[in-house]
């Protein structure tokens, strides 16, 4: 409960105080800055050492083959993976000729601050050269959430011990050499001399490269400005220091100012970066797309950058803040949770949020079912815009999903498991095609973005279509038996070590609420409708099958099968399985893991919440006591919605410790790969945690409803949700629970079983209920999550300790 011994605990920022190098590539996801449309990892600001250079443009990749020792058909033949674009970060700083190395010399101190309410990373250091020059050396970096193709660095240097030489070189970099991954498969196939270049210009204090992706032909652009002066002790302008100069080659341009510096006097150079991409538009088109940004920015200068930053974050923190009052830790892992969801989706505009962000190269950068059922599920109350962007980059795919469907013999579309364009990329069928589910999540996230946001517009159209080719889809892969009963076979459901299952549940049910909302957006839009070919009998088919769809149910053990005969599988040997064994994909073969119980991930579980009126409050303690045993958590997903419902089932600690796994997961690097990237549905998995855990929240077809519950020792938890344009402040105390709606009309909920309706302005307060706290089911040996207590239970018992000794 101390932290990360890396990391401060800091409300609203994440603070390094030590440069430990065998963790820089950890360092540089968390600390990374986005926009949804540029990526910059937290690299130095030299450049060197790093992990993984990292600077993204979203929807930029690079096509690789995909090879099959036996082809098949219907096999993806091409794979996309993310490439490293032109780095427009480096600054590198000579003191009297030495380069400023952390490697080198002597790092007398070092601090960097990720600040989410600024939204800015700053860094400070003191530096001593090997030749004894000591300096001081102070940046901070923005990546613009106003400015979408902007970001931009400010460097200042300081003499502190006698006059020094200082010279700063500002680079644009493409081709940068890359690391190799080796040995995990969640890994990125690193593509090498991407980039084909088509122009470099350097005029004055300005340089632009150009480049071609070799083949996946796209067109990407970058330029850097630069504004520099010298100020002495009362920022008083010095005049007549500086010498400059301005040059370009193919993959490099640079600009290189510097002077003699006397202490008191301080360099600063302040860099526009600017980026953009394009499929279809000229090399003048893209190149001018960069000046024309840098200019813009260039005009307001770095102030009105920073200040349109901070106004821009403080509008998102007055809806989507969640205040704790019990876990110092948990609170400043769910506000850096909620910023990197935000930049991660708030100038995307109708691309794909692929699982790792734009923080790492993990995944190849695709986008996975983690952005519908995930990320999405927490952006739809929180940034209703960035959600319907990315709804309409799925509509946007929706030819090539209509085209794989039918290379698969089905009707409307089938959504591909992994991609960044669109098209289908995994090689693994089982995995990959067999997770059918994914079209499901696609429709759930519609449903739930119309629901929250009211958007009456996008569900007339690109929502109605959504439902449609996906209901389409369903109706074509199932089948209705001799009993009459509607069953899905051969799919793979969320768990991925089972495969090629009859009847999982989670897509059955998914699939139902799929087929039933399809119809209700159809008879709410008939013209629509009718232009999309939707017939009366279409719709009863649709409606038939969800009333039949299978839902399997051992009565035997009273329990559901995650899928038909899962129950009869033999276990998996936990106990002889160690330690260093998991995750389990790493050391043995899908073949084992398919034919026992064993479950990667919430799959029934993750029903238990998503379709939680499906199922009776019996029924969801029984299943979650049966599934906790099997369940290995061998991925980021999993924790949180265990969280959900082992706060729903009265097992209040054991969810605050799944809280705490999916809060963490980056800041205390987990699973180990946070260096490839941060896990974005993890992120959004703290949040759900909260919410829908210890608030209680479900937001159904009847409506919104609460049942909040804290864990043991905590005084507060105060979230908030944006619903039709109106906010919702939920503020649990021990003994009360306070609703405030700030809106046009009031807002009806359910709380603890009881209708409410709460008038705007007016807060309602309620009496607060604690269940009583069950004894938890257990977990694989060695799968136990860490423990944790709130704060004032740790300090009580650091106390009592201290006193006994």
């Amino acid at each position: 409960m101390v932290g990360h011994p890396c990391f401060d605990i800091d409300p609203w920022s994440l603070v390094e105080n030590e440069l430990p190098l065998d963790m820089l590539p950890h360092a540089e996801s968390l600390f990374a800055l986005s926009n949804g449309h540029i990526g910059w990892r937290g690299t130095l600001d030299e450049g060197e050492p790093h992990g993984l250079p990292g600077s993204y443009l979203n929807g930029v990749y690079e096509l690789r083959p995909l090879p099959y020792a036996e082809a098949g058909y219907g096999y993806p033949e091409s794979g996309q993976t993310v490439i490293n674009v032109t780095n427009g970060k480096i600054i590198r700083l000579l003191v009297d000729d030495e380069p400023f190395d952390v490697r080198y010399g002597t790092l007398v101190s070092h601090r960097r601050v990720l600040d989410l309410r600024a939204g800015v990373l700053r860094r400070e250091v003191v530096w001593t050269s090997p030749a004894g020059r000591t300096v001081r050396v102070r940046s901070t970096r923005i990546v613009s959430l106003t400015q979408r193709a902007v970001a931009a660095v400010r460097y200042e240097v300081e003499p502190l011990d006698g006059p020094a030489r200082l010279v700063l070189q500002s680079e644009l970099v493409a081709n940068e050499e890359l690391p190799v991954h080796q040995g995990d498969p969640r890994a990125a196939a690193t593509p090498v001399d991407a980039l084909v270049s088509d122009l470099n210009k350097a005029s004055d204090t300005r340089v632009t490269l150009v480049h071609t992706v070799r083949r996946s032909g796209l067109r990407v652009a970058a330029g850097m400005d630069h504004f520099t002066e010298v100020y002495d002790e009362q920022g008083q302008a010095q005049t007549d220091v500086l010498g400059s100069q301005i040059e370009s080659e193919p993959d490099l341009g640079r600009f290189t100012t510097g002077g003699l510096l006397k202490p008191g006097q301080t360099l600063r150079l302040t860099k526009f970066v600017a980026h953009g991409w394009s499929a279809s538009r000229s090399l003048p088109a893209v190149r001018d797309q960069v000046d024309a940004a840098l200019a813009a920015a260039g005009f307001g200068g770095w102030d009105a950058l920073a200040a349109e930053q901070r106004a821009c974050l403080d509008d998102f923190w007055r809806g989507a803040d969640v205040e704790i009052d019990g876990d110092e830790e948990i609170q400043q892992a769910v506000r850096f949770a909620l910023f990197q969801l935000y930049q991660a989706a708030v100038r995307a505009e109708s691309r794909a949020i692929p699982a790792k962000g734009l923080t790492g190269d993990g995944y190849d950068g695709h986008a996975f079912w983690d952005t519908e059922s995930f990320v999405l599920q927490v952006l739809s109350y929180l940034d209703a815009p960035s959600v319907a962007h990315a709804l309409r980059w799925r509509h946007s795919t929706l030819p090539a999903a209509r085209e794989r469907a039918e290379q698969l013999g089905l009707a409307g579309s089938a959504f591909p498991w992994r991609t960044i364009a669109g098209e289908e990329c995994s090689a693994y069928w089982p995995a990959g095609t067999a997770a059918f589910h994914v079209n499901a999540d696609v429709a759930d996230a519609v449903i739930r973005y119309v629901r929250a946001s009211g958007d009456a517009e996008f569900a007339r159209k690109e929502g109605l279509e959504l439902l449609v080719a996906t209901a389409r889809m369903w109706v074509s892969l199932g089948h209705t038996d001799q009993g009459g009963e509607f069953r899905i076979a051969g799919v793979t459901g969320p768990d991925e070590y089972s495969a090629i299952s009859d009847d999982n549940v989670y897509t059955n049910l998914m699939a139902q609420q799929n087929l039933l909302a399809a119809v209700e957006f159809a008879s709410r839009h008939p013209e629509e409708a009718a232009e999309l070919g939707i017939t009366d009998e279409e719709t009863e088919s649709w409606t038939a099958a969800a009333q039949a769809m299978h839902v399997p149910y051992d009565a035997e053990l009273g329990v559901h099968p995650q899928s038909d005969a899962f129950t009869y599988h033999e276990r998996w040997d936990f106990e002889a399985t160690k330690a260093e064994d998991y995750p389990l994909l790493l050391r043995y073969p899908y073949f084992q893991l398919y034919r026992t119980q064993v479950v990667k991930q919430a799959d029934l579980v993750l029903a238990l919440h998503l379709r939680s009126d499906s199922f009776t409050a019996e029924e969801k303690q029984r299943d979650f006591d049966y599934y906790e045993p099997l369940t290995v958590r061998d991925s980021s997903l999993s924790a949180c919605s265990q969280a959900v419902i082992a706060a729903e089932t009265g097992c209040a600690s054991l969810a605050y410790d799944y809280l705490g796994e999916a809060a963490l997961m980056d800041i205390d690097d987990l699973e180990r790969n946070t260096a490839d990237g941060l896990h974005l549905a993890s992120l959004a998995g703290s949040w759900i945690a909260l919410v829908a855990g210890f608030g209680g929240m479900r937001h159904t077809a009847a409506g919104l409803s609460f049942a909040p519950r804290l864990p043991d020792g905590w005084n507060r938890l105060c979230f908030g949700l944006v619903l039709e344009g109106g906010l919702l402040r939920v503020d649990v105390r021990p003994d009360k629970v306070g609703y405030r709606f700030t809106g046009e009309g009031g807002l009806s909920l359910t709380h603890h079983g009881s209708e409410v309706r709460v008038e705007p302005g007016t807060p309602l307060i309620l009496p607060a209920w604690q269940p009583s706290e069950r004894a938890a089911p257990s977990q694989p040996p060695g799968r136990v999550p860490a423990h944790r207590v709130a704060d004032s239970v740790r300090r009580d018992a650091e106390g009592d300790a201290a006193g006994g000794s």
